[in-house]
């Protein structure tokens, strides 16, 4: 990775959401010096995270001399610009979430809150996972799901077609083939 013309690091950001809900276990994880550390040495520069109704706030950083500078905020009224702009995405398992995501073709982790009631995201998160997708983590393995992480094994996810679906109801309840 070459660095820019005034000498300094290309910027490569790392993008936290934790949606609008509390999940201060996934800020705290972020805010660890291990996780820190090891985007740092992957040669992420930046850090920014937007952690919804939680009442931890991560340690603010500007970076510069061997660390990454980390950032946050509670709300927006979108995040899709900070997805955009994000070289890894870190996310709640939240399904707007982790398909908006996909579909910008960005790098995702996903991590399960294991103290929502029936937890079917996590189900969702797992099958992708398993499909290559995206990594899943909780926050106590997140540090360790970052060291073993291969970006370059995910596979690109193409949303179905949902065309000969429409096609058999339409079909079904009397409405001509287009």
């Amino acid at each position: 990775m070459g660095d820019t013309e005034d000498g300094s690091k290309p910027k490569k950001i790392v993008f936290v959401s934790v949606g609008t809900t509390c999940f201060d276990a996934l800020v705290r994880a972020m805010d660890t010096q291990a996780v820190k550390q090891e985007l740092f040495r992957r040669g992420y520069t930046h850090l920014l995270i937007q952690m919804g109704r939680g009442s931890y706030f991560p340690t603010k950083f500007g970076g510069g001399d061997g660390s990454i500078a980390v950032d946050y905020f509670t709300f927006s009224s979108s995040i899709a610009n900070h997805l955009r702009s994000a070289s890894l995405v870190i996310s709640h398992a939240g399904s707007g979430s982790i398909f908006e995501t996909l579909q910008l073709a960005k790098p995702l982790i996903v991590v399960v809150n294991e103290d929502l009631m029936d937890n079917h995201q996590s189900e969702l998160a797992e099958e992708l996972t398993e499909r290559k997708h995206l990594y899943c983590s909780r926050p106590q393995t997140l540090h360790q799901t970052i060291v073993d992480m291969n970006l370059e094994s995910l596979l690109p996810y193409t949303p179905g077609d949902a065309t000969p679906v429409a096609k058999i109801i339409n079909r079904f309840l009397g409405f001509p083939d287009d």
